[in-house]
């Protein structure tokens, strides 16, 4: 093990001692600690688990090409299958964020893993298409949880300068693992059979004994518990792994004021302080993920049921727009925190928006046209749906912080179930309507961001959000 990973007993609770920090105390702290390979060898561990959680989500796009004719799939049982995921992901979300506010971050990551890793293996023994239907409903309960709240964790650790290039090349993953998918599945359906992706997705299983052992639970949740003992020497011990990263003495703690701590309360999330960005924050994961996932999961079927593609173009051609949305996502990550979060987030759904347009009014009659203009798209909205997981971590205080983003990643559940169902139900009266009504959707939510989000760029989150 390298110094800079400490190992467990490092950062075991110490609740037996008695400790005079405050939970200001604890956030100023965190805030002094410049960025180093601890935090990075961190961010690594828990971006396998988010690497995977991309990779299941997407791998129901690379198998439903061989399995639609396979089963005899009709269109609606085709958008189902695809949404159904998403409804486990939806309720999987809302009861990993309340339990993550319960048992800490780092053990509901855990349990997500195991969720949807074992489920994963369930599914590569489906039998039917109703088999199917319920394992991915079950492991799509683990993948809804597992992103948010790493989202979330990841946040608490960082300090505020750097904190979106950071947050986002770790988001970054997961948008590895959507085009690891593509990749994986142009190779592995039509050699190894469907049933190998499912196996793959199992992978993370073996990273649950590491997580708990090695990752420390966020100190900033601990103080907001109460249990500032632990938030102290957990701390410490973070701060000795980055004072033997970067062989420097740490900076001066300058601690900052901080309100007495409140209880959590819905009002957090609906109040006079945070009702309108919970709004503004509800319409950006919809109206980019509606995009997202209605193309991104549909665009190889499309290709190999409108278009009558073979099966290893319609796969190739799917890769193309991951390939570019990984660009999209990875063009945010590097300068987000130079543009700012309200710009980019209205650029990026009014770019989004504009590309739909044009497929809607030329009719997307043929594959080189929906490849084109439904990558530019994608591209668009990658770069929204990554950002988006670092800017509602910011908008809301530590007490609810996991609730808050859990919550608005349920509008991306609604979105992703929608997207599919629209596709696959409007699909019969062409597919412009389709990318009109995916381009309102993108346009609306740029509007309502560029007229009410605000701007949390360099500000720290107990600033932000007190």
């Amino acid at each position: 093990m390298s110094s800079d990973v400490l190992p467990s007993h490092t950062f075991a609770p110490a609740a037996a001692q008695s400790s005079s920090a405050t939970a200001a105390e604890i956030a100023s702290r965190i805030e002094r600690l410049p960025i180093c390979s601890w935090h990075v060898k961190v961010r690594l561990v828990i971006g396998v688990a988010t690497f995977f959680d991309a990779f299941d989500a997407l791998t129901i796009a690379q198998v439903l090409p061989v399995l639609a004719p396979m089963w005899k799939l009709s269109g609606a049982q085709i958008g189902l299958l695809i949404s159904v995921g998403y409804l486990g992901q939806l309720l999987g979300a809302l009861f990993f964020g309340w339990l993550a506010e319960r048992i800490g971050r780092v053990r509901a990551i855990a349990l997500c893993i195991a969720t949807f890793g074992g489920m994963s293996i369930a599914c590569s023994l489906a039998w039917n298409y109703e088999s199917l239907l319920v394992f991915r409903t079950i492991q799509g309960f683990g993948l809804g949880g597992e992103v948010p709240i790493a989202a979330v964790y990841i946040s608490e650790i960082t300090r505020a300068k750097g904190r979106g290039r950071f947050v986002l090349l770790y988001e970054l993953i997961f948008s590895v693992g959507v085009v690891a998918a593509g990749v994986l599945g142009y190779w592995l359906v039509p050699t190894l059979g469907w049933q190998a992706m499912f196996l793959l997705g199992a992978s993370p299983l073996v990273l649950i004994w590491f997580l708990l052992r090695h990752v420390p639970e966020s100190p900033r949740w601990l103080a907001s518990h109460g249990r500032l003992a632990e938030a102290d020497v957990t701390l410490a011990g973070i701060e000795e792994a980055t004072r033997t990263a970067t062989g420097a003495p740490l900076p001066q703690v300058v601690v900052t004021e901080a309100k007495a701590p409140q209880a959590p309360s819905w009002r957090d999330l609906f109040g006079p302080l945070y009702l309108r960005r919970t709004i503004v924050v509800w319409f950006i994961w919809f109206g980019s993920y509606i995009v997202y996932y209605g193309i991104g999961t549909w665009l190889p079927t499309l290709y190999r049921t409108v278009f009558h593609l073979p099966l290893e173009q319609s796969l190739r051609y799917g890769l193309i727009s991951n390939a570019i949305g990984f660009v999209g996502a990875t063009l945010c990550a590097l300068t987000i925190d130079y543009v700012g979060r309200r710009a980019w987030f209205a650029l990026a759904l009014a770019g989004s928006s504009v590309f739909l347009f044009i497929l809607w009014l030329n009719g997307a009659t043929t594959p080189q046209d929906v490849l084109i203009y439904g990558s530019g798209a994608y591209f668009f909205a990658t770069s929204a749906a990554i950002g988006v997981y670092l800017y509602t971590p910011e908008l809301y205080p530590t007490r609810v912080r996991a609730i808050g983003v859990s919550t608005a990643t349920a509008w991306l559940r609604l979105a992703s179930m929608a997207g599919p169902t629209i596709v696959g139900t409007m699909i019969g009266y062409g597919l412009g309507s389709v990318f009109l009504t995916f381009g309102l959707v993108a346009l609306l939510a740029a509007v309502v961001v560029g007229t009410f989000a605000i701007e949390t760029k360099g500000r720290i989150l107990e600033e932000v959000s007190p």
